[in-house]
């Protein structure tokens, strides 16, 4: 094997890079022949009983013990949005089945979509196919899916009278989400993390306010001000929802859950600081109590402000989006957490080299210690499928020097 040095940009931030070394030569994974992989048909599948403690253990998958900070021999990926349109495979069934709810809400078609990525790549993630609007219908808030408009909400939360609407989650009503996390922590078994997630309080209720999707949030920002006690009882309700929900998805099989802020980086940070935080914050603390070894990752789009006060919230993990600088990310972080990121997701339609070298920057950047390849956003449609089987090969080539695992940050170096 050979190996060459390589500079970084990383430096220019005064954080040097970890040690890592990177077997050179991809191959394709092929026939992608893996134990348990394969499934039989969806309407004859039995789905065994069996319960998931919230606990660790020495089995745990590569993606969960660098969620924690553990040592591990290079670094897990995964893609946030990794089944979706830009797969042939997932473009096919939806010809089939065109309705969203009706993919996203049945066992069957829940499974087989989270699996097709799994099948084709091997990522060290699989996440379950769904929606964090997914549990509105559960605590009282139907909402439908437009093909232009997106989701919509009939009957926006204005008023006090709205609110009475709203009631307990009802976990009963979201079956097909925990049987289709124990059908994929079957299939998976511990070659990979089960992911599971829910949108943060803020975001959530973003929805529920405005009726749907909105470019301006003029609506819930202005009930900052002019109702605020109606907002703090909206996101206090969606808090306790949404904590039991994530309990829900750890007992179902959820190796991790990540939280989504999708909208929290449209707040200035000292109105995220107010409302955001603290119901994220309750959030981390109920689940902790509960099920205090599964990894929380938070993720904002726009995060580049609310790096430090994201860090408060005590999550596990912060995921960056592409517009942060790694290196910049993991000195403002420190040591002490975890990070996921930040492949631009454009990058997947450079030519592969130019791949290759930024996956390598990344993890350079990021460290020996804790830390979860990702896009920096989900998988854009048209992405060649190419790029990410690439992305993946790449990165399960990295080995990370031994000795990285016992050097701080600034003395290690990067070898390729």
């Amino acid at each position: 094997m050979s190996f060459l040095s390589l500079t970084s940009g990383c430096s220019s931030l005064g954080v040097k890079s970890p040690s890592f070394t990177v077997q050179l030569g991809f191959h394709s994974n092929g026939n992608n022949s893996f134990p348990g992989a394969l499934f039989s048909s969806p309407k004859r599948r039995k789905i065994k009983k069996f319960s998931i403690a919230c606990s660790s253990s020495a089995t745990d998958p590569l993606l969960v013990k660098a969620a924690r900070g553990d040592p591990v021999s290079r670094p897990p990926a995964w893609m946030m949005r990794q089944a979706g349109r830009y797969m042939a495979v997932y473009r096919k069934l939806a010809e089939k089945h065109p309705s969203f709810r009706k993919r996203s809400e049945t066992t069957d078609l829940i499974v087989e979509i989270s699996l097709q990525p799994w099948k084709a790549f091997r990522p060290d993630g699989v996440i379950i196919f769904s929606d964090i609007l997914t549990p509105l219908p559960a605590f009282g808030v139907p909402f439908d899916i437009e093909e232009v408009r997106g989701p919509v909400i009939q009957s926006p939360i204005r008023s006090e009278n709205d609110l009475k609407a709203l009631h307990p989650i009802d976990m009963e009503k979201l079956q097909f989400v925990g049987e289709s996390l124990k059908i994929l922590r079957q299939e998976v078994g511990d070659h990979a993390a089960v992911l599971g997630f829910v949108g943060a309080p803020w975001t959530i209720a973003t929805y529920m306010v405005e009726g749907g999707t909105t470019r301006t949030y003029a609506t819930i920002k202005s009930m900052c001000h002019t109702a605020p006690s109606l907002l703090r009882a909206l996101l206090s309700h969606l808090t306790k929802a949404i904590s039991d929900y994530i309990i829900y998805q750890v007992e179902s099989g959820a190796h991790c859950i990540q939280i989504f802020d999708s909208w929290g980086g449209q707040l200035p940070p000292d109105m995220w600081e107010k409302w955001s935080k603290p119901y994220i914050t309750e959030i981390v603390s109920v689940v902790r109590s509960k099920c205090p070894q599964t990894p929380l990752v938070l993720y904002i789009n726009g995060n580049g402000g609310l790096l430090e006060r994201m860090k408060g919230t005590r999550v596990d993990v912060i995921g960056l989006d592409w517009t942060v600088d790694m290196a910049d990310g993991r000195k403002r972080l420190g040591s002490d957490i975890s990070v996921q990121g930040n492949v631009d997701p454009a990058y997947l339609f450079s030519p592969l080299p130019a791949v290759t070298e930024e996956i390598q920057r990344v993890v350079k950047c990021a460290g020996p210690h804790g830390h979860i390849l990702n896009l920096g956003h989900g998988v854009l449609v048209g992405t060649p499928e190419e790029a990410v089987a690439h992305f993946f090969d790449v990165t399960k080539s990295l080995k990370y020097d031994s000795s990285s695992q016992n050097h701080t940050m600034e003395e290690s170096k990067l070898l390729v």
